[in-house]
């Protein structure tokens, strides 16, 4: 069994392939990539491999830039550290959904399931099912011994600061959330919500106009009346994805 492993952190890419190669002899790891980017150029010029092992943050964006932009026919386990509606979509799907750190019994369920053949689904239809699944329409804000429903069309963008993320709408109001950007980029609507950088997911609707920064990255300024608490550079890596993005 060929094995392709998508991880942008060095540390947990090293990881992955000893557990496999030390657990599992029938499988190989023909690649290790750590970007949307690279994935891309890997896909599209190698074989397709019998199973990718697959982060969801990537360094460059999401894992699921990837589906959008090309067919998968591989089975894909995916990897993370946020257990968040996803794990059910997997489940339903036969591809398998892995929890950081990863469990050496969970890896052998899922290679067992590969070896099996239960990932009866294209990777790219069960990516596309979750996303339709994971999308949030609103969010629950809990104010002492008030709840606030917040629709997530009315939201500006959302940032952490100080371990803390907060979702700003575009009224001006401005909310503490208990999700993490990584889990709260997982069940938003990638056409109208961009996570320009690791602190930063943004609305296409808060965005006014962009501008050129040295270093090849950008700044974005939100509209009128929008609070800007945070700063909204995108990042280099994800300039040209943002671009596409803004252009749709």
């Amino acid at each position: 069994m060929k094995a392709l492993i998508i991880e942008d952190e060095p540390l947990a890419r090293g990881h992955m392939t000893h557990l496999l190669s030390d657990n599992f002899p029938s499988v190989e790891v023909v690649g290790a990539v750590g970007s949307v980017k690279d994935s891309l150029e890997w896909l599209g010029s190698h074989e397709a491999p019998d199973v990718i092992f697959m982060d969801v943050e990537l360094s460059d964006g999401t894992s699921f830039d990837i589906f959008t932009q090309m067919d998968v026919p591989s089975p894909v386990v995916m990897t993370t550290a946020y257990d968040q509606y996803a794990v059910h979509a997997f489940e339903v799907n036969a591809v398998d959904y892995l929890l950081k750190p990863i469990n050496l019994a969970d890896l052998q369920r899922a290679i067992a399931r590969v070896e099996a053949g239960e990932a009866k689904k294209p990777a790219s239809d069960a990516v596309r099912n979750m996303i339709n699944m994971a999308r949030k329409e609103k969010f629950l804000i809990k104010l002492n011994d008030r709840i606030v429903p917040v629709r997530t069309a009315d939201i500006a963008y959302f940032y952490s600061e100080d371990k803390n993320s907060y979702i700003v709408t575009l009224a001006g109001s401005s909310y503490v959330l208990d999700e993490s950007l990584d889990a709260i980029v997982l069940i938003l609507d990638p056409a109208c919500f961009f996570r320009i950088s690791r602190s930063c997911i943004i609305s296409e609707q808060a965005i006014d106009s962009v501008s050129k920064l040295m270093g090849g990255r950008l700044r974005i300024t939100v509209r009128r009346g929008i609070l800007a608490a945070t700063d909204f550079t995108v990042s280099r890596a994800r300039v040209d994805d943002f671009l596409h993005w803004l252009e749709k």
